[in-house]
Formats: C-alpha cells, sequence, structure tokens
C-alpha cells in the first residue's frame, strides 16, 4: 500500500503522518510512505486544502488532520 502525506511541512502535515504510520502499524499493514511537500506536485494531485492523505494515488483526505480512529477506517476500507 502506498500512502502519501501532501502538504507544506507544517505542524498538521506532521500530526497527519503521525496518525497514519501509527494506524497503518497497528493494522500490520505492508505500506510506503511518501511526503509530497512541493506546491506544484500538490497542485497536480489534485490537493486544494493540505494536509491531504492519498491511499494508492486516491485522496480520502484533505484539509484536516482527522482522528486516529478515521484514518484507520479509511485504510481498513481501502484494503
Amino acid at each position: 500500500m502506498r500512502l502519501t502525506i501532501y502538504g507544506k511541512g507544517c505542524s498538521k502535515c506532521e500530526k497527519l503522518q503521525e496518525y497514519t504510520e501509527f494506524a497503518a502499524q497497528a493494522l500490520g499493514l505492508d505500506y510506503e510512505l511518501e511526503k509530497v511537500t512541493d506546491m506544484n506536485q500538490i497542485i497536480d494531485a489534485g490537493v486544494m486544502h493540505t494536509p491531504a492523505l492519498a491511499v494508492d494515488g486516491e485522496i480520502v483526505l484533505e484539509g484536516r488532520i482527522g482522528s486516529i480512529n478515521q484514518i484507520t477506517e479509511l485504510l481498513t476500507s481501502a484494503t
């Protein structure tokens, strides 16, 4: 599973990364995490508000962090 965090590296982006990694590890997922901070790449991905999370190229969370439970549900439904 490929997980991508889109954002400029702010504290919200870092928190989303932390929660995402925690959820993925708790689920025992085999995942690869990528951080995208380049604004052109963020725009090209179709992200309008950061932070954002994509699972296998599909944006599943945008413009907010989300709770660990919400992220766990998103990752579960994507598998």
